[in-house]
Protein backbone atom coordinates (compact mmCIF):
# COMPACT_ATOMS: atom_id res chain seq x y z
CA UNK A 1 0.00 0.00 0.00
CA UNK A 2 1.36 3.41 -0.93
CA UNK A 3 1.53 6.26 1.53
CA UNK A 4 -0.38 9.19 0.04
CA UNK A 5 0.86 11.77 2.56
CA UNK A 6 2.72 14.68 0.97
CA UNK A 7 6.48 14.42 1.44
CA UNK A 8 8.27 17.32 3.07
CA UNK A 9 11.72 18.38 1.88
CA UNK A 10 14.50 16.87 3.97
CA UNK A 11 15.39 20.32 5.36
CA UNK A 12 11.89 20.64 6.81
CA UNK A 13 11.89 17.20 8.43
CA UNK A 14 14.99 18.04 10.45
CA UNK A 15 14.02 18.73 14.04
CA UNK A 16 15.92 22.03 13.96
CA UNK A 17 14.17 23.39 10.87
CA UNK A 18 11.40 25.81 11.80
CA UNK A 19 8.83 27.74 9.83
CA UNK A 20 8.52 31.41 10.65
CA UNK A 21 5.88 33.81 9.47
CA UNK A 22 6.84 37.43 8.93
CA UNK A 23 4.06 39.97 8.66
CA UNK A 24 5.10 42.96 6.60
CA UNK A 25 3.44 46.32 6.35
CA UNK A 26 2.17 47.07 2.83
CA UNK A 27 4.93 49.65 2.29
CA UNK A 28 7.60 47.13 3.39
CA UNK A 29 6.22 44.50 1.03
CA UNK A 30 6.13 47.05 -1.83
CA UNK A 31 9.74 47.97 -1.12
CA UNK A 32 10.83 44.32 -1.20
CA UNK A 33 8.83 43.62 -4.35
CA UNK A 34 10.43 46.66 -6.01
CA UNK A 35 13.91 45.32 -5.14
CA UNK A 36 13.03 41.93 -6.60
CA UNK A 37 11.43 43.45 -9.74
CA UNK A 38 14.49 45.63 -10.32
CA UNK A 39 16.72 42.55 -10.09
CA UNK A 40 18.52 43.88 -7.00
CA UNK A 41 17.36 40.87 -4.98
CA UNK A 42 16.57 37.38 -6.28
CA UNK A 43 13.69 36.79 -3.84
CA UNK A 44 12.40 37.39 -0.35
CA UNK A 45 14.06 34.32 1.23
CA UNK A 46 17.57 35.21 -0.08
CA UNK A 47 16.99 38.81 1.06
CA UNK A 48 16.09 37.70 4.60
CA UNK A 49 19.08 35.33 4.64
CA UNK A 50 21.40 38.16 3.53
CA UNK A 51 19.96 40.48 6.19
CA UNK A 52 20.61 37.84 8.87
CA UNK A 53 24.17 37.35 7.63
CA UNK A 54 24.77 41.12 7.80
CA UNK A 55 23.21 41.18 11.27
CA UNK A 56 25.57 38.43 12.43
CA UNK A 57 28.60 39.93 10.70
CA UNK A 58 28.13 43.50 11.91
CA UNK A 59 26.61 42.87 15.33
CA UNK A 60 23.70 45.17 14.56
CA UNK A 61 22.37 44.43 18.03
CA UNK A 62 24.78 47.18 19.10
CA UNK A 63 22.89 49.73 16.99
CA UNK A 64 21.38 52.62 18.94
CA UNK A 65 18.96 54.05 16.44
CA UNK A 66 19.21 56.59 14.96
CA UNK A 67 22.80 57.16 13.99
CA UNK A 68 24.80 55.57 16.76
CA UNK A 69 26.40 52.24 15.99
CA UNK A 70 29.15 50.39 17.85
CA UNK A 71 31.20 47.52 16.53
CA UNK A 72 32.80 46.18 19.67
CA UNK A 73 34.48 49.15 21.36
CA UNK A 74 34.52 51.34 18.25
CA UNK A 75 31.81 53.73 17.15
CA UNK A 76 31.15 53.47 13.44
CA UNK A 77 29.76 56.22 11.24
CA UNK A 78 28.50 55.93 7.69
CA UNK A 79 30.58 58.54 5.87
CA UNK A 80 30.92 59.26 2.17
CA UNK A 81 34.22 57.97 0.81
CA UNK A 82 34.70 61.36 -0.86
CA UNK A 83 34.77 63.03 2.55
CA UNK A 84 37.38 60.59 3.85
CA UNK A 85 39.55 61.21 0.80
CA UNK A 86 39.23 65.01 1.15
CA UNK A 87 40.36 64.61 4.75
CA UNK A 88 43.33 62.40 3.85
CA UNK A 89 44.42 64.87 1.13
CA UNK A 90 44.98 67.45 3.89
CA UNK A 91 47.61 65.28 5.58
CA UNK A 92 51.16 66.12 4.45
CA UNK A 93 52.39 63.40 2.07
CA UNK A 94 55.37 62.59 4.28
CA UNK A 95 52.99 61.75 7.15
CA UNK A 96 50.67 59.37 5.23
CA UNK A 97 52.39 56.14 6.30
CA UNK A 98 52.72 57.32 9.92
CA UNK A 99 49.02 58.27 10.07
CA UNK A 100 48.13 54.92 8.47
CA UNK A 101 50.20 53.05 11.05
CA UNK A 102 48.38 54.81 13.89
CA UNK A 103 45.05 53.93 12.24
CA UNK A 104 46.22 50.30 11.91
CA UNK A 105 47.19 50.20 15.59
CA UNK A 106 43.70 51.45 16.51
CA UNK A 107 42.10 48.85 14.21
CA UNK A 108 44.19 46.13 15.85
CA UNK A 109 42.76 47.05 19.26
CA UNK A 110 39.22 47.20 17.85
CA UNK A 111 39.62 43.79 16.19
CA UNK A 112 40.97 42.30 19.40
CA UNK A 113 37.99 43.63 21.36
CA UNK A 114 35.40 42.76 18.70
CA UNK A 115 36.55 39.45 17.25
CA UNK A 116 38.75 38.37 20.14
CA UNK A 117 41.66 37.52 17.84
CA UNK A 118 45.26 38.63 17.49
CA UNK A 119 45.54 40.47 14.16
CA UNK A 120 49.24 39.66 13.88
CA UNK A 121 48.49 35.94 13.49
CA UNK A 122 47.99 35.04 9.84
CA UNK A 123 45.45 32.31 10.62
CA UNK A 124 43.05 35.06 11.80
CA UNK A 125 43.40 37.20 8.69
CA UNK A 126 40.46 35.67 6.73
CA UNK A 127 38.02 36.57 9.54
CA UNK A 128 39.58 40.03 9.89
CA UNK A 129 39.45 40.65 6.14
CA UNK A 130 35.80 39.58 6.04
CA UNK A 131 34.96 41.98 8.90
CA UNK A 132 36.76 44.85 7.17
CA UNK A 133 34.94 44.07 3.91
CA UNK A 134 31.54 44.15 5.65
CA UNK A 135 32.50 47.48 7.21
CA UNK A 136 33.36 48.96 3.80
CA UNK A 137 37.17 49.09 4.00
CA UNK A 138 37.54 47.13 0.77
CA UNK A 139 38.20 43.57 -0.34
CA UNK A 140 41.44 42.24 1.15
CA UNK A 141 42.97 38.98 -0.02
CA UNK A 142 46.10 37.04 0.89
CA UNK A 143 47.71 35.38 -2.14
CA UNK A 144 50.94 33.60 -1.25
CA UNK A 145 53.15 36.39 0.13
CA UNK A 146 51.02 39.22 -1.29
CA UNK A 147 48.19 41.27 0.18
CA UNK A 148 45.73 42.50 -2.46
CA UNK A 149 43.26 45.28 -1.73
CA UNK A 150 40.43 45.86 -4.17
CA UNK A 151 37.99 48.77 -3.86
CA UNK A 152 39.76 50.54 -0.96
CA UNK A 153 37.74 53.26 0.77
CA UNK A 154 40.90 55.39 1.09
CA UNK A 155 42.70 55.85 -2.20
CA UNK A 156 46.19 56.64 -0.87
CA UNK A 157 48.62 53.71 -1.05
CA UNK A 158 50.96 54.97 1.70
CA UNK A 159 48.10 55.32 4.17
CA UNK A 160 47.02 51.76 3.38
CA UNK A 161 50.56 50.48 3.73
CA UNK A 162 50.67 52.02 7.20
CA UNK A 163 47.20 50.70 8.13
CA UNK A 164 48.10 47.14 7.13
CA UNK A 165 51.54 47.26 8.74
CA UNK A 166 50.11 48.63 11.98
CA UNK A 167 47.13 46.28 12.11
CA UNK A 168 48.85 43.05 10.99
CA UNK A 169 52.27 43.77 12.49
CA UNK A 170 54.14 43.12 9.23
CA UNK A 171 56.54 44.99 6.98
CA UNK A 172 55.28 45.51 3.44
CA UNK A 173 56.77 46.44 0.10
CA UNK A 174 54.44 48.20 -2.34
CA UNK A 175 54.05 46.34 -5.65
CA UNK A 176 51.11 48.29 -7.10
CA UNK A 177 50.24 51.77 -5.81
CA UNK A 178 46.85 52.15 -7.57
CA UNK A 179 43.78 49.99 -6.93
CA UNK A 180 43.92 47.11 -6.77
CA UNK A 181 46.70 47.81 -4.30
CA UNK A 182 49.29 45.05 -4.00
CA UNK A 183 51.76 44.71 -1.13
CA UNK A 184 54.43 42.06 -0.71
CA UNK A 185 54.81 40.80 2.86
CA UNK A 186 58.50 41.15 3.61
CA UNK A 187 58.48 39.87 7.21
CA UNK A 188 56.73 40.27 10.53
CA UNK A 189 57.75 43.42 12.35
CA UNK A 190 60.31 42.81 15.04
CA UNK A 191 59.08 43.30 18.58
CA UNK A 192 60.03 46.62 20.13
CA UNK A 193 61.14 46.80 23.73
Amino acid sequence: MQDNKPKLPAALTDKEAKRTTIILEPSERQFIEALISAGKEPGIKPLISKMLEIYRGMMIHDWRYPGEYYCGISRVAFVNVELINILTQQIPKDKHREVGTRMGDALKVSIQATLGVDASKEEHWPAIFERLKVQGFGDLYLKDKFLLLKTPFIHDCDIWKGILEGMLNVELDTQNAVPPLVFEIKRPKSATI
